[in-house]
């Protein structure tokens, strides 16, 4: 286009090319209120470039002292952080089924689909989200003060947890299966419960299982993390050879911990992969 014809166009239709006044000024406001949120931000956790630098100073450290990564000679040392991490994956693994186990039933009053009952459809749901405010590591302080030190905690809290994250992801699954099938079931003559059996969960049942799968995955660094806190697990190995500042065993345990979970990450997925392929092509 020459010159010429943009001036025209722009003559025409000016909106197209530059925004009016007060979009542009909405703009504007909106940038600087996030960049003053920012920076009052920074300013108020105490963020300097001399603090940033010798924070850095002390990782490099910290981090020397990780090199070379420690190796264990005697046996009862390594079977105690095996036993760490066989702690960890079984907390995180009751935890995950517990809370699905659980949440299955309630998922089904808090579907559009299958709970017609507005009132009690809304409570069931707000239930849910008053489930999922409360974050797994206030859970398992709360469930260490009432149960004890160990990782029954931890699975307890895993699983209430869970319960909330499940139930609501599950309701949303069931509300967006197709009514089509429903409908050929109940042409057959099929029951309530028929229909929701074969005409509901097929189609949900992939969809739950890559859920689980996924959040298993999540759970077993949740468990590290627990066992900080006293739920037992490899997690307490680690924040005590931290605090004895054995900084070359800590590093071998979380090489050890990076190993498992990318191990579980490769199990998962080629589940995943198998499970849910087949049941992609039966349908």
């Amino acid at each position: 286009m020459t010159d010429e014809q943009i001036a025209a166009a722009r003559a025409r239709m000016p909106l197209a090319f530059r925004a009016p006044m007060r979009v542009r000024l909405r703009r504007a406001t909106i940038w600087a209120g996030f960049i003053l949120l920012f920076g009052w931000c920074l300013y108020d956790f105490g963020f300097t470039p001399q603090r940033i630098w010798d924070g850095l100073g002390r990782l490099g450290r910290v981090l020397s002292f990780m090199f070379p990564p420690y190796v264990w000679t005697e046996w009862n040392q390594f079977a105690e952080v095996l036993k760490g991490l066989t702690e960890t994956l079984s907390m995180a693994f009751l935890g995950t089924l517990l809370g699905a186990i659980i949440a299955f039933p309630l998922s089904f009053l808090g579907a559009k689909n299958i709970n017609r009952l507005n009132f009690l459809r809304l409570s069931t749901r707000r239930g849910y989200d008053v489930i999922r405010a409360f974050e797994t590591l206030i859970l398992a302080l709360i469930c260490i003060r009432a149960f004890g030190l160990g990782p029954l905690a931890g699975v307890l809290a895993i699983a209430v947890s869970e319960i909330g994250t499940f139930a609501k992801l599950f309701s949303e699954a069931i509300e967006n299966t197709s009514q089509k099938p429903v409908d050929g079931v109940r042409a057959s003559g099929g029951s309530r419960l028929q229909q929701i059996r074969y005409g509901i969960m097929p189609q949900v049942n992939p969809v739950i299982l890559s859920i689980l799968l996924y959040n298993f995955e999540s759970n077993v660094r949740s468990s590290t993390i627990l066992g900080i806190v006293g739920a037992g697990g490899i997690g307490f190995l680690l924040s005590d050879r931290i605090a004895t500042y054995q900084w070359d065993e800590a590093w071998s345990i979380i090489f050890l911990i990076i190993a498992m979970v990318y191990v579980i990450d490769w199990m998962s997925a080629l589940i995943r992969q198998r499970l849910i392929g087949k049941t992609e092509t039966a349908r």
